[in-house]
């Protein structure tokens, strides 16, 4: 506050006039003074003052201006006045104007005609090109056609050829096969395994072996012909068959199956195998190296082994050989690399290679057995190249044995798993037991349950295996055991099927030994029984000895507890019922039962309908009870009949005569005493 007040001060002093100080006439010429100048106290606040005067100065000076020119509109963005021309000027500056925006249209013309000039030879270079593509294109397509025409010309030739062998095929195995589980065509498959075998193995003996001759050549080229025909045949006639998926849709169409096989990579790899390069012996040197094409179907052999394992019932068995199958064709390998060393080296030349007497074969043979297993006892090779190659032996057998040894080790301990999980399961069992000290008796009967569920079912609990299928798998499964039985019990006759199939899939299955009771007289009924396999007896007596009837595989009992209530007992067991020998059964529990009618309320009805049917026909436990009372009055003896002059008196005393009797006597008494 005090600031602003020496400000205005301040600035009145510098910009007043300064009044005399003496007095002076009206002229001022001699009487007047100069005011002093200010004292100075401070320089910066000086300067400050000063600098700020000089802005108000300023600032005043605009707002003069803007009084003179109604047109501003502020006075720190004030425009400039428009300035008043002469007309000379005034001309002159609107040409200039016109002649500047004719320049600047023409250079814009120019600068358009100049992109519209590159668009253009932009789009006669791309139209150019696509030209050229288009032409390569064609050319290559041409190519294509050219190259492709004979190949087709081919395929029509031998389609018309085999016309009617394949009509045969069809009326034998059909139009298509499913390459998964036609077993006619695993059938076959088998016999291209051979076939492929036969060129494996004896191509690599008949190369490395002495073994062509006039004797033989023969029957090589029998062999060779009869393995040639079952590869065509394979390839003109099964494998055009075969189904496969597209789109999630199996393809069954003939044309469609054929077209398929004739362009994918597998035709023609197969049409490679079956080049027929032995007619090169008939000019130069019988071999059998012009048939090592035929080993390029060895896809062939792995898919026999797929669909071998797919329908063994011990798939194990079928790997155990496969594993040693490769066992043997190292061996045959080595044997045959031993015999052209030895061959290289001169038979007989040195102690370790073959001498050249017996067997070439099994000589050769047993010396990579033993050289490949490591068993020893082996001569000492004496040159370099002797040394090398047993070295590269040695090695070659720790690898590929470890490899062999270990792929073996998988196979059996695939096949025995489950095994393998039953007796640590049991043996973990038998450690609690002896822990805790339970009677031997009841440790017997559990081993007993094991061992016998391990024989009937493979497996301790189905529904582990159960539960790894989608839902509609384990709904086949079901249907298929039990939805026979399950439509034959009287209580569920008129149900959904759909109820029922549910019902089948909430089955628990449960094995009882002999003796054991599955339900006792007077439990609460909360389950009821399927009987898979064995049978199950119903008891009674003092020491339930007496067998009133035999239930066996395909039976149900129970069925009824599951819709009584436990109101009056009437959800209570009515005998007893106990295993005759080992007995599977399935259990439907009652809360299983009432969640899947939650969502069937027809059949919910229909069940509640037929239960009170059902328990009507039985009778009530009241009726029952009498029965068995009036069962017990009959020990005493037949009641003997009440005699007529009491059963009148009892009637006339029912019927209340002797009342009225003495009512209407007291009234005569009473009336005859007033008058």
């Amino acid at each position: 506050m005090y600031t602003c007040i020496y400000i205005h001060i301040y600035i009145y002093m510098y910009s007043s006039p300064a009044a005399p100080i003496g007095p002076a006439g009206p002229e001022g010429g001699e009487g007047e003074e100069s005011p002093p100048p200010p004292v100075v106290y401070s320089r910066y606040t000086d300067d400050v003052l000063r600098d700020v005067v000089k802005k108000l100065e300023e600032r005043t000076a605009l707002l003069r201006e803007k009084v003179i020119d109604p047109y501003a509109t502020s006075p720190e963005v004030t425009p400039p006045v428009t300035p008043i021309l002469k007309k000379e000027d005034y001309v002159r500056l609107k040409e200039e104007e016109r002649v500047a925006k004719e320049e600047a249209e023409r250079k814009k013309a120019e600068e358009a005609a100049r992109k519209a000039e590159e668009i253009k030879k932009k789009n006669e270079e791309k139209r150019l090109e696509a030209e050229k593509k288009a032409k390569e294109e064609r050319l290559a397509e041409e190519a294509r056609r050219k190259a492709k025409r004979f190949p087709e010309l081919s395929c029509f030739c031998c389609d018309l050829l085999f016309q009617p062998l394949e009509n045969m095929m069809d009326s034998v195995v059909g139009s298509t096969i499913d390459p998964f589980t036609d077993r006619r065509y695993i059938a076959w498959m088998t016999l291209v395994a051979v076939a492929f075998n036969y060129n494996l193995w004896f191509c690599s003996a008949r190369l490395a072996f002495p073994y062509h001759n006039e004797t033989l050549n023969p029957y090589w080229v029998f062999f060779d012909i009869l393995s040639d025909v079952v590869n065509v045949t394979d390839i003109v006639f099964w494998q055009p068959r075969l189904q496969f998926v597209k789109a999630g849709d199996i393809i069954t169409n003939r044309k469609m199956t054929k077209v398929h096989y004739r362009e994918s990579q597998r035709f023609k790899l197969d049409l490679i195998s079956i080049i027929p390069f032995d007619l090169l012996c008939l000019h130069f040197e019988f071999s059998a190296v012009y048939r090592l094409n035929r080993l390029i179907r060895i896809v062939s052999f792995f898919e026999f082994s797929n669909r071998l394992e797919s329908i063994l019932a011990k798939a194990y068995i079928w790997r155990v050989i496969r594993t040693t199958g490769y066992l043997l064709f190292v061996l045959h390998l080595n044997a045959c690399l031993f015999y052209v060393a030895s061959v290289h080296q001169g038979l007989g030349k040195t102690t370790w290679v073959y001498s050249g007497k017996g067997s070439a074969y099994l000589r050769c043979y047993y010396f990579a057995v033993r050289s490949l297993i490591n068993i020893g006892g082996l001569p000492e090779p004496t040159t370099i190249f002797e040394i090398s190659f047993q070295m590269t032996n040695f090695f070659t057998g720790v690898f590929v044995f470890s490899s062999l040894i270990g792929q073996m080790r998988d196979v059996i301990g695939a096949a025995t798993a489950g095994e393998t999980y039953f007796r640590s399961s049991m043996d973990g069992c038998v450690s609690y037991m002896n822990r805790y000290t339970i009677p031997k008796l009841v440790q017997n009967r559990i081993r007993t349950w094991y061992n016998y569920t391990w024989t009937a079912q493979g497996m301790l609990d189905e529904s582990e295996l159960l539960d790894k299928m989608p839902l509609v798998m384990r709904t086949a499964i079901a249907v298929d055991i039990n939805l026979a039985t399950f439509q034959k019990i009287a209580l569920f006759q008129g149900c959904d099927q759909q109820m029922l199939v549910d019902m089948l899939l909430r089955l628990k299955s449960i094995v009882y030994l002999p003796g054991d009771f599955v339900v006792k007289k007077g439990d609460i009924g909360k389950e009821m029984y399927v009987i898979k396999s064995g049978a199950v007896q119903v008891v009674g007596g003092p020491d339930n000895s007496i067998v009133f009837v035999t239930l066996k595989a395909g039976c149900v009992f129970g069925e009824i507890s599951l819709l009584q209530s436990a109101k009056d007992g009437g959800n209570r067991r009515t005998a007893n019922v106990k295993a005759h020998g080992f007995a599977n059964l399935f259990v439907l529990e009652k809360k299983d039962l009432f969640d899947i009618l939650v969502h069937y309320p027809e059949s919910q009805k229909v069940l509640a309908r037929k239960g009170r049917q059902l328990l009507k026909a039985k009778g009530p436990a009241a009726a029952k009870a009498a029965e068995e009372k009036q069962k017990g009055l009959a020990l005493f003896g037949q009641k003997p009949p009440t005699p007529k002059m009491v059963r009148a008196f009892a009637d006339l005393r029912k019927k209340g005569l002797l009342e009225k009797l003495k009512k209407n006597a007291a009234e005569m008494k009473r009336k005859h005493s007033l008058k």
